[in-house]
């Protein structure tokens, strides 16, 4: 048995979600991947801040604690989506450009377990402008560092 195949070796997923279809469709191929294996799935919702020399410092604090209150929305969104279905989870929250921090935590979990098997999954945007000016999907297929699934 060679490495790729041990038993030992975790899977971890990274699955890119902001509650959207599909990213809730995203987060049910996760739980279908990591069935009978062991492992767990990182569910990442990444703020995406406007230009922090745009915004005045009150309303910075503002933005801030509005991506607090949709994080927490969110996090109980995935645990009413996976429970009874799948409880090795955990759910994390970042500001930031989403391919970037999504490649971040990755890369994290990458280094704090090498040998596991790691990757990102995000939901596909049939919307026309993602299409043309680009979708996360689109970026990570070009710069991610693991195997990525993206879910249609």
């Amino acid at each position: 048995m060679n490495a790729a195949t041990s038993p030992e070796l975790k899977l971890h997923l990274v699955v890119g979600y902001d509650g959207s279809p599909p990213a809730v469709r995203a987060l049910d191929a996760a739980v279908r991947l990591l069935s009978g294996r062991d492992g767990q799935i990182v569910v990442l919702y990444v703020a995406h801040v406007p230009a922090e020399d745009a915004l005045s410092a009150d309303a910075f604090v503002q933005v801030e604690l509005s991506f607090d209150e949709v994080a927490k929305e969110l996090r109980a969104q995935a645990d009413e989506q996976l429970r009874g279905r799948e409880e090795r989870w955990e759910f994390e929250w970042r500001q930031g450009l989403i391919t970037d921090e999504l490649i971040s935590v990755a890369t994290r979990i990458g280094e704090a377990h090498p040998g596991d098997n790691v990757a990102i999954v995000v939901g596909s945007s049939s919307h026309a402008m993602h299409r043309v000016v680009g979708s996360v999907a689109v970026s990570l297929s070009r710069h991610a560092p693991v195997p990525l699934v993206i879910v249609p």
